[in-house]
Order: structure tokens, then sequence, then C-alpha cells
């Protein structure tokens, strides 16, 4: 398992800070000010930055320091849980876009992450104590800016309770309201913006929207870089890369990858696959002859084993991971045949393992 990932860097940050029990993993170097803004750009591939950054000045004008790696899946859910908690995925249970409930009957019913269910209580699904919860107890005034939508929801209450919630939707009043919250110190402010992934996934990657998209993160972090209290460190990162859709699959239309399976979770490039009792190792077996290269196939041991989620995997973890969990490779996408609109009509995808999905850029900044 990669140490340079978002659970690392938080740890990292708030371990600065003088949280107890948050370790430095990334051998970051304390801020005599105590001032630490993140910013993560959802959707902000490294190599995506390689490639159109230069159209930017600010991208080249932060100092990088080596790219992180995303957690598998390689989905918002899942890293902002790790960077909200510091933990591992296998640890904090937050295992892709959606996973089934256990013991919500036959075949079950998922849980979609970001949108949530009321009958999920979030403070029991996800119950590590996040870093945001013990930077505040030990004082540290600690902020969440983000759109005014996601205040209170299931996921925030889940994976970044703790916070102060500040809304806001537009770029000024981003600006505005972590400026004020980082007028006192000792502060950490974390500030979410989703624009790029939305343009990646609807028009795709270098597409006109998804390059005014990029402008308005340039925009931001300028902005931020200028307006910031003085002795604020401004840390730039991501959740995820995005891969522009090539080859198409729908589960069960002219083949057998449906044969067994009574519940469809994850997301197309990485996907929790829930079958009928004792046909967990045969269902796997089909879906390699079908797919061959073209995927990486786990059984639920095998994903343990693999350490997938992380080194330590924990019950509630075991109990929602898909009995098999497959993982698309290059550019090809797995299509639930219940969601077949929404999926095949999306141009960017993410969740999987390649290089353009899980390397995420590190950028700072100090004022």
């Amino acid at each position: 398992m990669n140490p340079r990932n978002l659970a690392a860097l938080s740890n990292s940050i708030f371990s600065s800070l003088g949280v107890a029990g948050a370790k430095n993993e990334l051998g970051i170097e304390v801020n005599p000010d105590s001032r630490e803004c993140l910013l993560l750009i959802d959707g902000m591939g490294a190599q995506l930055i390689e490639q159109f950054g230069a159209q930017f000045p600010i991208f080249s004008q932060l100092r990088e320091l080596g790219n992180l790696k995303s957690h598998f899946p390689s989905t918002t859910a899942t890293n902002l849980s790790s960077l909200g908690t510091g933990v591992l995925p296998g640890i904090h249970g937050m295992l892709g876009y959606t996973v089934r409930v256990p013991r919500s009957g036959e075949p079950g019913r998922l849980l979609n992450s970001l949108k949530w269910d009321e009958r999920v209580d979030p403070l029991v699904w996800q119950k590590v104590p996040t870093l945001f919860q013990r930077a505040a107890d030990q004082g540290i005034r600690v902020s969440h800016i983000a759109a005014k939508r996601y205040e209170g929801s299931g996921f925030t209450q889940a994976a970044l309770r703790g916070a102060q919630y500040l809304g806001a939707n537009q770029l000024p009043e981003i600006i505005e309201n972590t400026v004020e919250a980082m007028g006192t110190s000792p502060s950490f402010s974390y500030v979410y913006i989703n624009n790029l992934d939305h343009a990646g996934h609807e028009e795709g990657v270098g597409s006109e929207k998804w390059l005014s998209a990029l402008a308005f993160v340039a925009e931001l972090i300028t902005g931020l870089r200028d307006r910031l209290p003085k002795g604020t460190r401004l840390w730039v990162t991501a959740d995820h890369g995005m891969v522009n859709v090539g080859e198409k699959i729908i589960l069960g239309q002219e083949n057998s990858l449906m044969e067994n399976v009574t519940l469809v979770g994850g997301e197309p490039r990485a996907r929790h696959i829930y079958v009928r009792e004792g046909a967990m190792r045969d269902t796997a077996a089909i879906w390699r002859e079908f797919l061959g290269e073209k995927a990486s196939i786990y059984t639920r041991e095998e994903a343990i084993a693999h350490q997938l989620f992380g080194a330590e995997t924990l019950i509630d973890s075991q109990e929602r991971m898909g009995d098999v969990v497959v993982v698309a490779k290059s550019e090809m996408i797995l299509i639930d045949p219940e969601r077949i609109k929404e999926e095949s009509k999306m141009v960017g995808h993410h969740g999987g393992l390649e290089e353009v999905e899980v390397e995420v850029p590190l950028l700072t900044h100090q004022r």
C-alpha cells in the first residue's frame, strides 16, 4: 500500500498542528503560524494537470511535492472518507460509490454514499472519529467550505463531521469564507469543489466544458493564494483522476456476466458484484473467462488478501464488500443493466487503478 495517499496527507497536516495521535507520515515541516488550508479539487488527476495545466500559470507557480495516490476505489466517497478520518478504506468502510447494506433483505439494497439513505445512520455506518473532530476538540478552529447543498448530508456527517460548515456556491463566496475561516490561529480549513469532476463526467477530459472548469479551478487557487491571511499554508490536491470511456460492456447483454448475480454495486470501473449463496467462485470464474485481461477480478477473500482496501479490513467492511470485486482496465467500463442510460451517457469515468485515475498532485504555497 503506497503510504503517499490522502489519509497520510491529512494525518501529516493535523500532526503539524499538534493533534494528538496524528502521524506526520509525509514528514512535512511545522508551520509556526499554525494556519493550514487544504483545497481538494474533485477529479483533478496529476496526469491531467501535466497535459493541460500549462494553459494556466498558477500550476507552475505552486511548489510541487510529488504526487499522491488515490485509495481504491479511485472514487470520491472512498477518498474523501480517508482524508477525513486519516485511515484506509478497509477501516472506515466507505468502499465505493454504492455498496450493499448488510442484512437489508434479498437481494438487499444499495447505499449510495454520496446521496445517502435516511434509513442508515451515518455515525453508525462510519464510526471512526474524524481528524476534524479530534482537532476541534483540541481547540483548533476547523472549517469546511463547500457547496451549500452538502451541509448536513449523510456523507458529510459520516466522513467529514466535526468542522464548522461554511456553505458557498460562487467563487467570490468560496474565497471570502475561506479567508474569514483562516483569520484565527491555530486553524484548518478544508475547501472542496467538484466542477471539474462534473464536467469530465458529462463531456470528457479535455472538452471545452472541462477546460472551462479547469479555468475556474485556476482562478480559485490564484484567489486563495493571493487573499489568504499571512502565515497560511495552502495545500492543493485531488481525490482521483479520470479516463474518457472506450469500450462499453453491458452486464448480461450478449454475455453471461449476470449469471448468479443478485445485485450490482460500485461504479462502471470498480464493481461490487453480489451473488447468490455459494456462487462466488463460479461467478469469478465466469467473469475471468469472459473479460480476460480487460479487468482484474477478485473474490472477497482475494480482495482482502491483496489488501485492495488497505492492510486491515474490518468485519463491517467485509460485510459490505462485493462477493466479487471487478476492476476495469484501460478505458473499459462495465455498465449495470439497471442503469444503462445514466452510466452509458457519461464520457469521463474513474474508480479503477490506471495511473491516470490514481495519480493526484500535491501542490503547496506558503503565504
